[in-house]
């Protein structure tokens, strides 16, 4: 039996949907799709939730804040219908990110769904400017690594992917795969993630998948332009593609990216590769203590 996993990578278009019905049409479409094309893990990228906001009153959706408070109205219902979702394909599934309120701030969280009907969430650690300064979105504090039937996950939300420590204080507690979903407005601002994640893949000899939201919304002061293209990196080593490009989506368009992978060969890497830049990680000077990470089983 083949052991290769077959992954899906969104560049998930922003969209104005009229109605509830709407969000679940699409979303459906996109997971049946996928999961018809042999994927077993889809990632949807970050605030791809926010087309939800286009549900709401016109005034509450141009405020930003107002939408925040708005749209916690929408969570559980957006949950329930991705947790259905993989329950229905037998996939893995991480959601687009969404603003959720805990303990009166707004977190940027995205939640990891297996097709036991088992979920976990991983909030951002690293904001942008614009959440900080203008939308009020607050840092996470809590680090996770998920045990999931297709090896251990951790999952870096975009400007996140771009700091070296968080990423490899998962893999050290096992991951093999890191999720990158992003949410770039600028040229510069994706291949600021790229890069980020190009680097955590060469680094810890590990597989970083990276799902951007595309297209624009001129009636969202959140997403109204977001630019992108999906990626699925590697180590460039034996048995692995030379460039680390495993896949490469086409610039902005709303497509699946898929990408076969086999977990084998990134073991070989780090057993038998050319380099050895897992294993040599440790021998960097000054290196001081990482985030500790909380292990989840979903399964």
């Amino acid at each position: 039996m083949s052991t290769t996993l077959r992954i899906a990578a969104a560049q998930y278009p922003v969209s104005a949907p009229g109605a509830w019905s709407a969000v679940e049409d699409q979303l459906s479409a996109w997971v049946a799709k996928a999961a018809g094309a042999g994927a077993q893990l889809l990632v949807f990228p970050e605030y791809a939730a926010l087309s939800l906001a286009a549900l709401l009153p016109p005034a509450v959706r141009a405020d930003l804040q107002a939408q925040l408070h708005a749209l916690q109205e929408l969570h559980a219902d957006y949950l329930a219908l991705h947790s259905r979702l993989a329950q229905r394909h037998g996939v893995h599934l991480l959601a687009g990110s969404y603003p959720v309120q805990v303990d009166g701030q707004f977190r940027n969280r995205a939640h990891l769904f297996a097709p036991s009907g088992a979920s976990g969430w991983q909030d951002k650690w690293t904001m942008t400017r614009f959440e900080t300064e203008q939308w009020g979105i607050r840092a996470g504090d809590a680090l996770k690594v998920f045990d999931t039937a297709l090896g251990r996950i951790g999952i870096n939300i975009c400007y996140d992917v771009e700091f070296p420590l968080l990423a490899r204080a998962q893999i050290e507690a096992g991951a093999t795969m890191i999720l990158a979903p992003s949410c770039t407005d600028t040229v510069a601002g994706y291949w600021r993630v790229r890069v980020g994640a190009q680097a955590r893949a060469l680094e810890s000899q590990c597989v970083v998948i990276q799902a951007p939201l595309v297209g624009e919304a001129p009636w969202s002061p959140a997403v109204d332009v977001n630019v992108g293209a999906a990626g699925v990196y590697t180590p460039p080593d034996r048995g692995l593609p030379d460039d680390g490009l495993l896949a490469l989506g086409a610039w902005n368009r709303a497509q699946w990216l898929y990408a076969d992978l086999d977990p084998a060969r990134l073991q070989a890497v780090r057993d038998d590769g050319q380099v050895f830049n897992h294993r040599d990680w440790a021998r960097q000077p000054g290196l001081g203590p990482r985030p500790s990470v909380q292990i989840e089983v979903l399964r």
